[in-house]
């Protein structure tokens, strides 16, 4: 089973990007970010005719997620537990049966920028209320992915110039703490674990302005992490960097992983 993630921003601006990525990336599941769309509004029936089950969880112009798949998808949850008074569309679940199932937590942490300040307190609220949410699915035993786009810069070696990075919501040391606390629950970096001693990424974004694509600029905020019993199953996991060459691309590249699931 191979799973995705992807940030598109804008899956209407970029839906032949995204289709062209489809037809060639042999994934059974894709999670979205930032589809910038209300649930009524998404392109559904464009996927579906090519054989994908849609899955929701809108807002209009901003945030949004999504859920694609080729296989069954069962017990589909919208929005991150513990705080009833969020309307943001960051947070979606579902279980996805292949020939192991396997549940899926697909997920658009908030970006926190300018910090301090009240979208930095949202930011680190929001990593609390997903620690507690990862603790509940690792209680589970069943294999779990946590993945999208976390908004994090876990250490130094994933920015191309982590001085540039030190004032940023997203390489905060409150930030990269918290982050810290989620994966010491028990995840694995999945994308990590693929070159555990390189010292220059890998990357997941790259700016549009000051040619960072073509400087490999770039930072890794993209993020898939296992629980132990998905763990287990890893076969291998991936970046594709080719999906920049689209004619209108997405700031981020799918990432993703393979299980023997």
């Amino acid at each position: 089973m191979k799973i995705a993630t992807f940030n598109i921003n804008g899956v209407k601006a970029r839906i032949q990007a995204l289709t062209d990525w489809l037809a060639g990336s042999a994934a059974d599941l894709v999670v979205l970010q930032e589809i910038k769309s209300v649930d009524e509004a998404f392109p559904r029936s464009h996927f579906e005719d090519l054989g994908w089950t849609v899955e929701t969880h809108g807002q209009k112009g901003f945030n949004g997620v999504a859920i694609l798949s080729r296989l069954p998808l069962e017990d589909v949850t919208r929005g991150l537990p513990g705080d009833d008074a969020d309307e943001q569309a960051r947070y979606i679940e579902a279980t996805v049966v292949g020939a192991t199932a396997v549940r899926i937590a697909g997920l658009y942490l908030p970006n926190g920028n300018p910090a301090p300040g009240p979208k930095y307190d949202y930011k680190l609220a929001w990593m609390e209320r997903l620690r507690q949410r990862g603790e509940e699915l690792l209680a589970s035993e069943m294999p779990v992915v946590m993945l999208g786009d976390f908004n994090i810069i876990p250490e130094p070696r994933d920015a191309a110039r982590p001085q540039a990075w030190t004032e940023d919501a997203l390489f905060l040391p409150e930030s990269r703490a918290a982050f810290r606390r989620i994966v010491n629950q028990g995840w694995t970096d999945a994308v990590r674990i693929r070159d555990p001693w390189s010292s220059r990424g890998p990357f997941t974004f790259w700016d549009y302005q000051a040619g960072s694509w073509s400087r490999d600029d770039g930072i890794r905020i993209d993020h898939l992490l296992l629980s132990p019993q998905a763990a287990d199953l890893l076969v291998e996991t991936g970046i594709d960097k080719e999906a920049r060459a689209a004619e209108k691309p997405s700031d981020h590249v799918p990432v993703w992983v393979r299980l023997a699931a």
